[in-house]
């Protein structure tokens, strides 16, 4: 109960005296305000219009005129590390979120389970009588309870949300996404043919939930976790915004990085002086050539042409994105809940070098080793940003939207990876209007700062389990008083191998870079020092001036390591992590057993058919008017599809979207129960450790079409496109069917899929699949 029971209880009820109050919800304090916290996916400070950048952003310009941008604000570094630290307040290694969910390891500050002691914000706020809604990427649920036979009490509405409406990894195709209504898969509502975009549905179902609860108890608040796929690859986005950027990056991003920063100084983001830090800043053997910039005038024509084209189509998902967001805005101020709604607009990492030195038109590639060809891509740029193309831009624009720092996301050393921007707005709350404030913060101090503006103070219980102190500090000091000193003094950092710590104005950190580096010899490192209450490009490194203070911090760090369950630091290669990494029990036979009228499979808990052998035969009864998928899984990016159609049956293996598809083909059956199937013979592997063999298309026992084929060792997609039974969910695998195409004519028994023969080989290519889910 709520509140102790204060009626009186007697023999009869007309001599006993009621009590509902002991009964009901607790009620927030009067006049507590809702919470709209907005966070988007790789962006550097140096992107978005209200930091001097040149993606306009007007509904976050509309919230920075009227509230306050924030100048040294931090993360992670990573996605799922900083949105736990969103989810608790606590450190994302207490969290157990030391990495991304998908490349969760049983350690304590790595297995992607958030303990009891760190309950969330929404269950605080729940309990205390806010309705609590998350619309959006989640990344946060462990990688062991992706499937819809696990439990579910660490997807959101187990974490203290009343509704959710989303995705549940790292990325989503924005045209074709994964959704999740509540704690069961949904499809999409209408199609990209019809409008469909990812950003405007998120936007129609906050709307939506937000109405929900005001019309029934308009008195309550609310809190909601708005997570838009942007701005995250895939950078899909509508062909009107596009076309608004053309041009707008042809000048390159070196010549961005210097425009930019001198906007930035300007606008009083960054101080007079700030130095701009090289391309390429990290001494050569300290990190992986993926993550180096290729120099401007070092491309091609065509190079500078492509390039700058990936860098439009990014600004016009964000923008695109922004603007949905608007629609969220209006319809608060419409319903006058504007003004005492405290929004928090923010982004989880730094700009994502993800894309590699020279970007991709099907990012599936990068995760699956496998090369990008320019012809290729070039022959799609008129086709960026649609659903044709699965988009990355290349590291130079990552360097370039994280001006003026190092590096970029991944990089928890340097601000390139943790700097992000940052805007509140609360009219009810805060008196000053468009300022600037310069306090040094982190995502850690968002919890505490949404609990004081909400006048709630954080439980010593909750759930009946005693709770963590939260690490972290309010920022409510700030809204009010630009000049007031920094109350934070200390925070660590660590991703991936890389490591630095903050404190009192002070920054160490390691020139090593993140995994799969295999380095090592952390021991070894060299430590930088920069003093960043003077040098906030973090630009020039004072440890040969300063040894006192470099080990000085680095006992610091080594104090805070251990106190957070940072250990231990990992580097590994993706052949010895893998081991590490958690699998699903494989049965002992080898083989699974699927059925029609389910839920599609999560990649990482369906049999994995990556760069080995396998067979899949489906029991089928067929008619002459039979039609439709028997089994799918991806999408027209890398995927594989059993159908029927024209009266055949087809077997498609669509090597990461390279045309042509590779195709068997035979003449249906017409009637009666039938087995079909498909088998691979894996030989061998080809130059890019691709899977190499002889398919086979059966009928009954008898093989009716036989060629040789290349199999994907990565992943077929990063989130969503499971495997089907029956149908073809998302986007379609093969371009001879649409979106759908469900088996009709006749019924899909059921399918089994026999791995017995091969069922652990290529994992160090799987592995490079699940860690670039981050």
């Amino acid at each position: 109960m709520p509140r102790p029971f204060e009626g009186s209880i007697k023999l009869d009820v007309r001599d006993s005296k009621p009590d509902w109050d002991a009964f009901l919800q607790n009620r927030a304090p009067e006049g507590a305000p809702n919470v709209l916290v907005i966070l988007y996916d790789d962006t550097g400070c140096a992107a978005w219009s209200p930091y001097g950048g040149r993606i306009n952003m007007p509904t976050l310009d509309r919230l920075a005129a009227n509230g306050l941008t924030y100048s040294q604000w931090h993360t992670t570094a990573v996605c799922s590390p900083t949105r736990s630290c969103f989810l608790t307040g606590r450190n994302h290694h207490q969290n157990g979120f030391g990495s991304i969910s998908e490349s969760a390891v049983g350690f304590p500050g790595y297995n992607g389970h958030i303990p009891l002691e760190n309950a969330t914000m929404a269950s605080v706020l729940r309990d205390a009588g806010w309705s609590t809604f998350w619309v959006g990427k989640n990344h946060n649920v462990p990688v062991d309870a992706f499937d819809m036979g696990s439990s579910k009490k660490a997807w959101p509405l187990g974490l203290g949300y009343d509704r959710f409406y989303g995705f549940l990894g790292g990325e989503t195709n924005q045209w074709y996404p994964e959704l999740i209504e509540d704690n069961h898969f949904v499809d999409q509502p209408y199609g990209p043919e019809d409008g469909y975009h990812f950003s405007r549905d998120i936007a129609d179902k906050a709307i939506s939930f937000i109405r929900d609860t005001k019309q029934s108890q308009p008195a309550k608040p609310w809190y909601l976790w708005y997570c838009p796929g942007a701005n995250h690859a895939p950078h899909h986005a509508p062909q009107d915004y596009i076309d608004k950027y053309k041009g707008v990056f042809d000048d390159g991003y070196e010549a961005y990085r210097e425009w930019v920063l001198k906007r930035m100084i300007e606008r009083g983001i960054l101080p007079e002086g700030t130095q701009l830090t090289p391309i390429n800043p990290m001494t050569e053997g300290t990190y992986a050539e993926s993550d180096m910039v290729r120099p401007w005038d070092s491309l091609t024509d065509d190079e500078k042409k492509l390039f700058s084209r990936m860098a439009e189509v990014y600004a016009a998902l964000s923008e695109y994105t922004d603007v949905q967001i608007g629609r969220v805005i209006d319809y608060l101020e419409e319903s006058g809940q504007l003004d005492n709604t405290l929004i928090i607009y923010a982004a989880d990492n730094g700009a994502s070098g993800e894309g590699s030195p020279n970007g991709s038109v099907n990012e599936i590639k990068f995760f699956n080793g496998y090369p990008d060809d320019i012809a290729q891509n070039l022959a799609m740029i008129d086709k960026l940003g649609s659903n044709d193309t699965y988009n990355h831009y290349p590291t130079g624009w990552a360097t370039a939207f994280s001006t003026p720092y190092r590096m970029f996301k991944r990089y928890a050393s340097y601000s390139g990876g943790t700097a992000d921007p940052l805007v509140i707005h609360w009219p009810a709350g805060i008196k000053a209007k468009g300022e600037i404030r310069h306090q040094y913060h982190h995502c850690t101090d968002i919890v505490p700062t949404i609990l004081e503006c909400c006048g709630v103070p954080m439980p010593e219980l909750v759930d009946g389990v005693k709770q963590s102190p939260l690490p972290g500090v309010s920022m409510r000091y700030s809204f009010d008083n630009a000049e007031a000193p920094t109350t934070k003094e200390t925070q660590y950092y660590e991703m991936l191998g890389t490591r630095g710590i903050w404190h009192k104005g002070w920054k160490a950190a390691t020139e090593h870079g993140p995994l799969p580096s295999g380095l090592g010899k952390f021991d070894q490192d060299r430590w930088q020092l920069f003093h960043t209450d003077e040098d906030r490009a973090e630009a020039v490194d004072l440890a040969e001036q300063h040894p006192d203070k470099v080990e000085e911090l680095k006992a610091l760090w080594a104090a805070e390591a251990e106190k957070y369950d940072v250990l231990p630091l990992n580097d590994l290669s993706f052949f010895d992590f893998i081991k590490l990494e958690f699998h699903v029990q494989v049965p002992p036979s080898g083989r699974y057993i699927y059925y029609p009228d389910t839920t599609e499979v999560p990649e990482a808990s369906a049999a994995s058919t990556h760069g080995r052998s396998f067979k899949v035969f489906a029991e089928v009864e067929f008619t002459g008017d039979s039609e439709g998928v028997i089994f799918a899984q991806g999408s027209r990016f890398g995927g594989y599809t059993l159908f029927v159609k024209g009266g055949k049956l087809v077997w498609v293996y669509n090597f990461l979207g390279v045309p042509p598809e590779q195709r068997l083909a035979a003449d249906a059956p017409k009637s009666g129960k039938q087995i079909v199937g498909v088998e691979f013979e894996k030989s061998g592997h080809g130059e890019f450790n691709e899977g190499l063999g002889a398919a086979r298309l059966y009928i009954g026992d008898t093989v009716v079409a036989e060629a040789q084929q290349q199999t994907m060792t990565g992943r077929y997609s990063l989130c969503g496109e499971g495997l089907c039974i029956g149908y073809d969910s998302g986007d379609a695998v093969s371009s001879e069917y649409g979106p759908g195409f469900a088996f009709k004519g006749g019924r899909v028994i059921k399918v089994t899929f026999d791995l017995a023969d091969d069922q652990y080989v290529d994992v160090e290519r799987e592995f490079a699949a699940a860690l670039a889910r981050d």
